[in-house]
């Protein structure tokens, strides 16, 4: 469906010329000089990955937006545990079934060998989800890098600073506005919801604490309650389709929930809330113009916060920091 319509290609500025967010500078041409292969490399590497694994381009769109959310774009949710008393954001329960981590490490291994030292662990999962929307039939998105790893995590953080499952429209959209996205960009990234899966223990609550706006297609409860058949889910990896194509990067989504078919409550809340129905509509029955806002709505949100100008570092392994 996503693969059979014209592909947008963004690009905010002309390459070379500074972007950035909250006053953070990265650049499309960053890594002109000190690694010229990087996007080659990546390119390379994930089609194997998306092949052995139809649920890893969610996954590495979800890595990245739940990265994005605390503290930035910096990778810090890659770092483990040094046995500290700070725990990192991995031991937040907000980044249940988070995945992937691994194989980012496994890919800055790769470019470790290409290019010592020379590319951050941030800007691998930045690279690894922008090609994860396009081998799904989503948009080609060119972004900016040049962010550098953090040395810090907290499951603190991450507990503050990722969404509720059961978030409202309106912090919803003072969330995205916060990274610098307009309305219309606020419900288009909430659209990367087009990909993966929803759990059991994420939807309970409202198969069996109903709230009395949940708009919800009386079938689709019932197909709902047959996956999910009670209020605390036997296991934890019990799940539901986000929408009916969960591989592809389409807007079946914003169609879904029209039909009263979305998976959570916010899902359900923009198609009616009266700032934002109009916009589900048009990305519900124009998929380019959903690209295209997309695409801008996710260069700004791998543009947040990130460190550059000396702050950070840019990690030897990613699941830890230097030691120098």
């Amino acid at each position: 469906m996503g693969g059979c319509s014209p592909l947008f290609v963004l690009a905010v500025v002309l390459i070379g010329i500074p972007f950035g967010i909250n006053g953070a500078k990265l650049a499309y041409d960053y890594y002109k000089y000190s690694c010229p292969n990087l996007e080659t490399i990546v390119k390379r590497e994930m089609p194997s990955i998306f092949l052995t694994d139809a649920t890893a381009p969610a996954a590495f769109l979800r890595l990245m937006f739940h990265d994005c959310q605390v503290q930035g774009c910096d990778a810090s949710i890659l770092l483990d545990s040094d046995n500290s008393k700070h725990k990192p954001e991995m031991v937040s329960s907000k980044n249940f079934a988070i995945r992937k981590r691994e194989t980012i490490g496994y890919i800055k291994s790769i470019l470790e060998n290409e290019c010592p030292g020379k590319v951050s662990c941030a800007d691998i999962i930045a690279l690894a989800a922008k090609e994860s929307v396009s081998f799904s039939g989503g948009p080609h998105i060119q972004i900016p890098l040049g962010r550098k790893d953090s040395t810090t995590s907290s499951y603190q953080q991450a507990d503050a600073s990722l969404p509720p499952q059961g978030i409202k429209v309106h912090e919803l959209i003072h969330t995205f506005a916060s990274k610098g996205m307009n309305l219309e960009e606020s419900i288009a990234i909430i659209g990367a919801h087009t990909l993966g899966v929803g759990h059991c223990i994420n939807i309970a609550s409202r198969l069996y604490d109903p709230q009395p706006n949940g708009h919800m297609h009386y079938g689709y409860e019932a197909f709902l309650r047959l996956k999910c058949p009670t209020r605390v889910p036997s296991s934890n990896f019990t799940f539901v389709p986000n929408d009916i194509t969960p591989t592809i990067f389409d807007n079946q989504y914003y169609r879904d929930v029209l039909m009263g078919k979305g998976l959570f409550t916010i899902d359900s809340s923009i198609s009616t809330d009266p700032r934002t129905a109009p916009i589900v509509r048009h990305f519900a029955i124009d998929q380019n113009y959903f690209f295209q806002v997309f695409s801008s709505a996710f260069v700004k949100l791998s543009s947040t916060n990130v460190l550059t100008k000396g702050k950070g570092e840019v990690r030897k392994k990613c699941s830890r920091i230097n030691i120098n």
